[in-house]
């Protein structure tokens, strides 16, 4: 397995998503492309690779091992991080879920030492 196909899986698997899901949320027709990244049998065209690092929030360089995970790093708002999280445990996350993430997240920042 490839450097590029393994920070995919690892990608993916962080976020909970199955093949199926990135394939549909990158507008390919047929997981089986996807998953043959991942395996590294194939590669993804520019246009692919630049739908992945948007889906995935992070750049084309740290998808093709040209950019280390610290170089990647940046600092995001709450809304910005909360609007990025799309499901957990594989469940669907609410807008009202959002919320209360944010209300939670912000009074424990609030009021922490």
């Amino acid at each position: 397995m490839s450097e590029f196909s393994e920070k995919l899986t690892q990608l993916r698997e962080q976020r909970g998503w199955s093949k199926t899901y990135v394939a549909k949320a990158i507008g390919l027709s047929s997981m089986q492309t996807y998953a043959n990244w991942e395996y590294g049998r194939t590669e993804p065209d520019f246009e692919m690779l630049k739908k992945l690092s948007n889906l995935y929030n992070t750049t084309t360089d740290y998808l093709t091992g040209n950019e280390s995970k610290a170089d990647r790093v940046h600092n995001a708002t709450v809304d910005e991080a909360l609007g990025t999280i799309m499901s957990f445990e594989g469940q669907p996350v609410t807008e009202h879920d959002k919320k209360v993430m944010k209300d939670l997240l912000e009074s424990y920042l609030r009021n922490k030492e």
